[in-house]
């Protein structure tokens, strides 16, 4: 069988994205086959978050590079071309390099790339085929869409950190940019569609996509909650909000993760950490009844769980079936069985010099993710790129 340059080989993708949601984006389809050329200000040097370090990639002599852990996470799969979109001629280089492309994909505030003649109603006048992605904090419509948009600012207006952190502490955001990240998954999910349409019918589309809709779609079972109860759902830690229990608890000599999901499950915890009485209670037997009873419920759970090790809980329950789990950190993580063996560790090596980066998660039988490029240096494929009669080929 042939090897595979992924299922996307042969799509053309013109980034002019920067910071995290569209590269996440556009990376994804690199890494799905596409060729992406990632278009930079050489006025700002390039992507924000080449300099968000350290840490950065050093050289040979130690000296920092432009590529920094942050643009590394969301940038591989893509050649780097500085242009200058304010200037005539940078404007016309993207009109050329677009009326080639299947997919361009922006993140600009509303509105701003028009000023330019790059905007979606101009291109797409030129360009009817142009499959053309908007991502913008707010959306393009709406009384807030003039408003920058950033991942902290997503989680707040969008509720999930109303919903995150210690009940008595403050809202809490998610330890890394989430809705940058849920919003660049689905803004890949919209191209996808409407690269299908376009490849169906020659007629291409706008996808208007925003940080803080992304995040309000994710609020998932609570924000659902919500609206069938009209009842605001409270913080509760690691605790779940409709099963019990289902929570982070400590151990001699750490802690571990319980998610027990059914009856079933609790009778063989219980068994386990010597409460069987537990699950004949009337206040226990069932998950409704230990939801109503929560406090109660770990106030004796917690004490029974703390004479163990994290060792023996997870051995104890694995063997009876019942979900447990470690609190991991990053070391743990990564040095783990299962992250090589789901190669969920790739190495690369830059100009810099070698890294490690995060693995692709998606598994494909027939036409596997590839990792051909690692994160461009600001600027390397300028000149190659603009030099080329075909600046996509790959």
């Amino acid at each position: 069988m042939a090897v595979s340059k992924g299922a996307l080989e042969g799509v053309k993708v013109l980034d002019l994205t920067r910071i995290l949601a569209g590269p996440t984006c556009t990376q994804l389809l690199g890494d799905l086959g596409a060729s992406v050329l990632k278009i930079e200000n050489p006025g700002t040097d390039g992507d924000d978050t080449r300099q968000w370090g350290p840490p950065y990639v050093t050289d040979a002599e130690g000296n920092p590079s432009d590529l920094s852990a942050y643009f590394m996470s969301a940038n591989r799969n893509k050649r780097s071309v500085a242009i200058d979109i304010t200037t005539t001629k940078g404007q016309d280089i993207i009109r050329q390099l677009a009326a080639q492309a299947d997919i361009l994909v922006e993140n600009f505030k509303p509105g701003g790339l028009a000023k330019y003649g790059l905007d979606f109603d101009t291109l797409s006048n030129e360009l009817p085929g142009l499959v053309y992605c908007s991502i913008s904090g707010y959306g393009q419509t709406g009384p807030n869409a003039s408003k920058p948009g950033y991942d902290l600012m997503a989680q707040g207006y969008g509720g999930i950190m109303s919903l995150t952190g210690d009940p008595e502490g403050a809202p809490m955001k998610v330890g890394v940019g989430i809705a940058d990240v849920m919003c660049g998954m689905y803004a890949t999910v919209g191209i996808l569609a409407a690269l299908r349409h376009a490849e169906r019918t020659g007629e291409g589309q706008q996808i208007d996509i925003a940080l803080v809709d992304s995040q309000v779609a994710w609020l998932i079972n609570e924000g659902t909650n919500y609206l069938t109860s009209n009842t605001l759902p409270q913080r509760r830690g690691n605790g779940h909000p409709n099963i019990v229990p289902y929570d982070v608890y400590e151990t001699k000599d750490g802690h571990v993760i319980l998610a027990v999901g059914n009856d079933t499950q609790f009778r063989r915890f219980c068994d386990f950490i010597g409460l069987d009485s537990l699950p004949d209670a009337p206040e226990y037997a069932t998950n409704p009844a230990r939801l109503e009873n929560r406090d109660s419920l770990n106030a004796q759970l917690r004490p029974a769980i703390a004479q163990r090790t994290t060792s023996e809980v997870i051995a104890g329950l694995e063997a009876r079936k019942v979900p447990v789990g470690p609190v991991q950190t990053l070391d743990q993580v990564f040095d783990s069985a299962q992250v090589e063996a789901r190669g969920m560790k790739i190495p690369m090596q830059t100009d810099p010099g070698a890294v490690h980066l995060i693995g692709n998660p998606l598994n494909l039988s027939r036409t596997p993710v590839t990792y051909r490029r690692p994160p461009p240096t600001f600027g390397a494929d300028t000149e190659s790129v603009l030099q080329a009669q075909n600046p996509f080929e790959d």
